[in-house]
């Protein structure tokens, strides 16, 4: 009786995924209403049906078309890209506060610095950075989208102890997430892989994950629009023929190479908006 009860034991574990799962990954997609390139691009993305997490450029030009595109989906956790850096030399945009209420955060003409380095030599004021991050969460409530979680572009954002703090405070009063603060381990990035093998390389890296765990994978995706064509990033690092890059991305993510590797590994696609739901904003962990 007791070997039966066992085995009975054993095949609800196995038909429940809990025996032999496979490893947890996060697929998070940056720059989300930076454009309509990067706005087509998501559509494209949410229309396969792959539980997703977008982070989105509240300060933005084209982030009314996102938020009407995000509304129609709900197999995406939205998060909150926080922006202090506009790095694009034909294409910049500034602070949601307004740059009279942020001074140290701009430039001469209003807009964020392009790079961290010039961000620092400006001697941003604290409190500034505090109240333009506030506004850009605000903008993103306000848009009555289920905000989930908040990352930070360019890195800027999470820089310093005390911005590390900062985000914290936030996350524990908004009550929401923050993408590498619960304990998913950050993954190698294909960004700057050749465009003719990103597929290949997603699919390897999928391949090589181990057994178990929690994985991060951070991508830009974008479709090669004249617009996007168009655009030259600041940085002298930044890769040539970027709108390449993001194509090639988002033919990654949507390929049945892709999805095929994710079911023969046994890859469970978790949003933030499950971890918030599982462990809340008590549970944040600063991994600097």
């Amino acid at each position: 009786m007791l070997k039966r009860s066992v085995i009975a034991l054993f095949m609800v574990l196995i038909l429940s995924g809990i025996l032999f799962a496979g490893p947890n990954l996060i697929i998070r997609c940056d720059d989300i209403g930076m454009s309509h390139s990067v706005n087509t691009a998501a559509k494209e993305l949410l229309d396969t049906g792959l539980p997703v997490n977008f982070s989105v450029m509240f300060p933005c030009g084209w982030v009314p078309e996102a938020v009407e595109i995000l509304k129609k989906y709900d197999n995406v956790s939205i998060g909150v890209h926080l922006v202090l850096n506009s790095e694009w030399q034909e294409y910049k945009w500034g602070p949601v506060a307004g740059g009279k209420a942020v001074p140290s955060l701009v430039d001469k003409n209003g807009y964020f610095f392009p790079t961290r380095a010039l961000f620092e030599e400006n001697n941003p004021k604290f409190d500034e950075v505090e109240t333009e991050l506030r506004a850009q969460i605000e903008r993103a409530l306000q848009t009555g989208l289920r905000i989930s979680y908040m990352d930070y572009h360019m890195g800027t954002a999470a820089s310093t102890p005390e911005y590390q703090a900062l985000l914290m405070k936030l996350a524990k009063e908004y009550m929401i997430g923050i993408s590498r603060f619960y304990g998913e381990q950050d993954s190698k990035s294909i960004y700057s892989v050749d465009p003719d093998i990103k597929t290949d390389s997603l699919v390897l890296f999928i391949k090589n994950l181990p057994k178990d765990g929690t994985y991060l994978m951070v991508f830009h995706i974008g479709r090669t629009f004249p617009e996007m064509n168009a655009m030259t990033d600041t940085h002298p690092w930044g890769l040539k023929e970027m709108s390449r890059h993001r194509q090639a991305e988002l033919d990654a993510l949507t390929s049945s190479e892709f999805r095929s590797a994710l079911k023969k590994k046994k890859v469970s696609l978790l949003t933030y908006d499950q971890l918030l739901k599982e462990r809340g904003p008590e549970q944040l962990k600063n991994p600097f």
